[in-house]
């Protein structure tokens, strides 16, 4: 008890009578861990005694030169940031090391109370003079801080709604300052999805000072197709309709940023308020639908082409279309929603670029499997154009060299389609390609992965088959369950698991250097692996319902349950690709 009350005193001294390091500490700036407790608390009866010691205790700060008035602003201390100001109001311009006011602090963490204290002292702010180099920054609404950035912007970046409505009412101009990233208050408001922040800027008249076209990250009207907010694409666009005509820096409209996200709702907003949004280029020449083909964006490419059909047929700086842009990022899918959408597709589809490569050349030239077997399906494509170089998608492929397993299944199914097509036309003579010494790292690995399960769905067969569920007749030799129908349909599904994987052991050992060029028998032995697998789980669920269920019944029921869900989780996670192989 007497230890206690003896730290108690000793405290209480070390506030009245500082410490002679303390007292260091004050001549250097470094602020007195007294007022850093008191502030971080908002502890106003142990700020008064600190100033009856030392009146000028107000200005030591922290190493990151925070103020007290810097940590009652952050910890929402609206009393004590009150009594701090009393003693010492031009704290309220003080900057720390970032360069942020105590208004940047409580604005950024939403301390509503402080940040209100501060609108109303800054509201009997002296006047500055507009003439000196230094006056409108000492406004604590108009300070920014390194990044430029105002309370405002930091209030909207970090969703402090009231806070910004509330700096708003005390000044509706400062939501079109630029920052050092030259964002404005009512972009990040808009890209934030701050419905009611965005509607007080716009309602105030705004007299333009600086062009906002031409900017990196876009208008507002960019920030709000890219988050998604139709409300606030619908109220830039009532309010402020100028926006839709500018660009960012890239000369990308909104159009441009809906169709890149595959925001089909934008789309038809966008072209309902302006049509000829869906034609207008930027600087590399791409359209709207250059840019949804190029991301695979199909809601947008219907969008697009049931609004503007002919936008198809517009080309970019390279002479590519929407088809050529789907095939050199590779989206089949746009691909495959531009031949069921696009209007004399033919003409479109055959169309040559500035190096005479139609679609189907690039697939072949870049490789890509996918997209050059989607355009080898459909009738439309012509496989006898010849580009600059004389060459065809099919003679690309040959001068490439060695090719892997999947550019060899490609050009087997081109040089099949030549002759048919290209009966009566000039085409260059064939060439006939091995594959290369080894397929690649992943198509081995599939390979090993196919070998290891048919193994031991072939293992565990044969294993049920000698064992036989509820054993044999000591007299007979028989199976004991053999009248039974469960027991006969075990039978089945094991013998079609042991068939299947034996199936893929020999198509798969024997000659490995052969088959693993050859995806058609990975395409089969694949789908036998699913095979054997679904028989080994029917062979499976038949064995516990012979054995167990005429003992006990629920967990036979439950054992059914769980197998027949095994195949539909693995539908539903893999969709098609567990039964295609994936190109």
């Amino acid at each position: 008890m007497q230890k206690s009350k003896a730290c108690v005193i000793r405290s209480f001294t070390d506030v009245i009578n500082p410490h002679p390091f303390a007292q260091l500490k004050y001549k250097r700036g470094l602020m007195d861990p007294s007022l850093y407790k008191a502030a971080t608390r908002g502890d106003v009866a142990t700020l008064k005694r600190l100033l009856e010691v030392d009146p000028t205790i107000l200005d030591s700060k922290t190493p990151q030169l925070n103020t007290a008035l810097h940590l009652a602003a952050l910890h929402g201390h609206t009393d004590f940031a009150g009594e701090v100001l009393n003693v010492k109001e031009e704290l309220l311009v003080a900057k720390n090391n970032d360069g942020d006011s105590p208004l940047h602090l409580a604005a950024r963490y939403g301390e509503k109370g402080v940040v209100e204290l501060f609108v109303r002292r800054a509201r009997s702010w002296p006047p500055e003079d507009p003439t000196t180099a230094e006056g409108p920054l000492r406004n604590p609404l108009m300070m920014t801080n390194k990044a430029g950035d105002t309370p405002l912007h930091d209030a909207v970046r970090n969703r402090r709604n009231a806070v910004a409505l509330l700096l708003l009412d005390m000044n509706p101009d400062r939501g079109h300052d630029l920052n050092g990233l030259g964002e404005s208050p009512l972009e990040i408001a808009a890209r934030e999805g701050l419905v009611l922040v965005v509607e007080r800027i716009v309602k105030h008249p705004w007299a333009q000072q600086v062009s906002v076209n031409h900017h990196v990250r876009g208008t507002a009207l960019h920030q709000a197709v890219l988050a998604r907010h139709i409300r606030i694409l619908e109220i830039l666009l009532e309010k402020r309709p100028e926006l839709i005509d500018l660009t960012d820096s890239n000369g990308n409209n909104a159009l441009h940023y809906a169709a890149k996200k595959n925001h089909a709702r934008a789309v038809d907003i966008l072209l309902n308020k302006r049509m000829n949004l869906a034609y207008k280029s930027n600087h590399e020449q791409q359209s709207p639908l250059h840019v949804a083909a190029h991301y695979g964006s199909t809601d947008a490419i219907t969008a697009l082409l049931r609004c503007c059909p002919d936008v198809a047929e517009m080309e970019d700086n390279n002479g590519h279309t929407a088809f050529h842009a789907s095939v050199v990022s590779g989206k089949a899918n746009a691909i495959r929603c531009l031949l069921r959408r696009v209007v004399r597709a033919k003409e479109v589809l055959n169309h040559v670029d500035k190096n005479g490569n139609t679609p189907r050349h690039l697939a072949a030239s870049m490789s890509h499997i996918n997209s050059a077997l989607v355009l080898l399906n459909d009738g439309r494509v012509d496989p006898c154009v010849l580009n600059r170089d004389g060459q065809t998608a099919r003679s690309l492929l040959e001068i490439r060299g060695e090719m892997d397993a999947y550019e060899l299944h490609l050009w087997t199914q081109l040089m099949r389609h030549e002759p048919i097509w290209c009966r009566n036309q000039p085409v260059p003579p064939l060439r006939r390609h091995k594959g290369s010494a080894s397929a690649p790292g992943d198509f081995r690995e599939r390979l090993g992965i196919q070998v290891i399960l048919a193994s031991l769905v072939a293992t565990v067969s044969f294993a049920a088959t000698v064992t036989m569920p509820g054993g044999y007749s000591q007299t007979e030799g028989t199976a004991i369950h053999s009248h039974r129908a469960a027991f006969k349909i075990f039978l089945v599904s094991n013998t079609i698991a042991m068939s299947s994987s034996s199936v893929v052991l020999l198509c798969f050992l024997y000659p490995v250097k052969y088959y693993s060029y050859k995806v058609n028998q990975v395409l089969w032995g694949q789908r036998l692996t699913c095979l054997a697998c679904l028989a080994m789980i029917v062979s499976f669920m038949t064995a516990v319902y012979v054995t167990v269920a005429p003992t006990v019944r629920w967990p036979v029921d439950m054992a059914m349950a769980i197998g027949a869900s095994t195949p539909v989780l693995v539908i539903l996670i893999l969709g098609r690709q567990v039964f295609f192989l994936r190109l």
